[in-house]
């Protein structure tokens, strides 16, 4: 049996009428895709893996994802990819606090749609990154990777990425989480600014040039030492 694919698509928009009478439609969506391990693979692992990006907001978070979520469905996981839209309410635009409770909101409506009970496994790169964090800070999980993360929120704000300032996360690493990244200068930064990157309940793995197929290893051999 060939591989099971669910589509879920939400569209929001809003009508607004210009000086000239004319009206014109801002389109806004968030997709929704659930893969499910096909029947050939060798086994079927319970806790589901939920990939977070916003190519909206930073087109380099949905970088990889998909085929990462391709293969490792293959390998016996449940996948569950998500691109979530920028939030529409004017607000949100100004405010990186409420941006990140939109993403939030949106991130958790897209995960009870598959009605699956286990707390996943979160995975988010580049600065889809701090969506993963915000959930986590509120929602459980089984553990969380984040692929190429900012160093720090306020790296964000000064490349134009957040609005305003947003105060650096404050949970504590108390379950398995992986940081991957692209060098070992990275990595060095990375230990020097972030402080969750100083724990030493956070595993920090390099793989130069996040190449997708050695990412996907490192991935693999992670879960698979966490028992997952």
């Amino acid at each position: 049996m060939h591989s099971m694919f669910h589509k879920h698509w939400r569209a929001f928009s809003r009508l607004r009428t210009s000086s000239l009478g004319k009206t014109t439609i801002r389109l806004s969506s968030t997709s929704f895709l659930l893969r499910l391990p096909p029947s050939s693979a060798t086994r079927e692992v319970p806790t589901p893996l939920l990939f977070v990006s916003s190519g909206e907001w930073d087109k380099n978070s949905t970088e990889g994802m998909t085929t990462l979520a391709a293969m490792l469905a293959e390998k016996g996981f449940t996948c569950i990819e998500t691109n979530l839209a920028r939030p529409l309410e004017l607000s949100s635009h100004n405010d990186s606090r409420r941006m990140m409770e939109h993403y939030e909101s949106d991130l958790v409506s897209q995960f009870r749609l598959t009605s699956i009970p286990f707390p996943p496994v979160i995975l988010a790169r580049s600065s889809a990154c701090l969506i993963a964090q915000t959930y986590i800070s509120s929602h459980p999980a089984s553990a969380m990777i984040l692929i190429n993360p900012p160093a720090s929120n306020k790296e964000l704000q000064t490349e134009g990425k957040l609005p305003n300032d947003l105060e650096e996360f404050t949970y504590e690493p108390h379950f398995p989480i992986a940081v991957i990244t692209g060098s070992e200068r990275q990595a060095n930064r990375l230990r020097e600014i972030s402080r969750i990157c100083q724990s030493d309940n956070v595993d920090l793995i390099v793989v130069e040039g996040l190449k997708e197929g050695k990412v996907l290893n490192e991935i693999e051999l992670w879960l698979d030492q966490l028992g997952i």
